[in-house]
């Protein structure tokens, strides 16, 4: 879909149960983000949630908690079909992270896929377009790396690049104020590099009142909410509609 430049839309997966993960699954979304870089997730609950999702159309997608090659794989071989690798500042540190999601020649990543490949039942197959069907996303969250953002843009094998606005605010002198004009407009500068570059961008929405907006300016991998906003969000409505608050 992002290939043909069509919009996704998708949702964080904080909650380390399959519970919430098969719930969202269901709701019509494109894909899921499971959260290993702030969430409580081990190995283990990571693969589990994605099992429950396995019966749905949506694609797994895991941000590791680091631009580290043995957490890739780990993620890659429990079934993920996507990457988000957090702080990508640089050239070198975009490359890096697409080695780590490829097989030799293209990369490094080691040849055990597991759960990937059916357990062993589907090796072959799964062997022959892994590296076609892993998706690279280089999250930019830093100055350095708005400023390295074209050079960024240019490895091949970067499928997209996302936005983290906590992040880039607070290294852009301003924690906790995602809506800091400086910080907005920063976000609009990557979006345009973005679409210089053919590369889609996605971005974590600042809020369901943001929503519309984004969507209208062209952020095609789009991150609504998570399992822990809708359900803050869901119980302040119902609060509200019986006049509680």
């Amino acid at each position: 879909m992002l290939k043909a430049g069509k919009m996704t839309i998708g949702a964080w997966v904080n909650f380390s149960t399959p519970d919430s993960a098969e719930i969202l699954a269901n709701m019509g979304l494109d894909w899921l983000v499971f959260d290993t870089e702030h969430g409580p997730w081990s190995i283990e609950t990571v693969q589990q949630s994605i099992q429950a999702t396995s019966s749905t159309e949506i694609v797994p997608i895991v941000r590791v908690a680091w631009n580290d090659p043995v957490m890739i794989k780990r993620a890659l071989d429990i079934g993920a079909y996507g990457i988000i690798v957090p702080w990508i500042n640089t050239k070198e540190q975009a490359i890096q992270a697409v080695r780590a999601c490829k097989y030799p020649p293209k990369g490094i990543r080691g040849c055990g896929p597991r759960r990937a490949a059916l357990y062993g039942l589907r090796t072959k197959e799964y062997l022959e377009v892994a590296d076609e069907i892993t998706m690279v996303i280089a999250q930019i969250e830093t100055q350095e790396a708005v400023d390295n953002l074209e050079e960024i843009l240019s490895v091949e094998g970067i499928d997209a690049i996302f936005v983290g606005p906590a992040d880039l605010s607070s290294s852009l002198g301003f924690l906790g104020q995602q809506n800091h004009p400086k910080n907005l407009e920063t976000i609009d500068k990557i979006l345009e590099a973005g679409k210089r570059a053919n590369v889609p961008v996605g971005i974590y929405t600042l809020g369901p009142d943001h929503n519309k907006n984004i969507i209208e300016k062209g952020f095609k991998f789009v991150v609504l909410g998570s399992d822990m906003s809708f359900m803050i969000h869901g119980l302040r409505d119902v609060l509200k509609q019986a006049g509680i608050h």
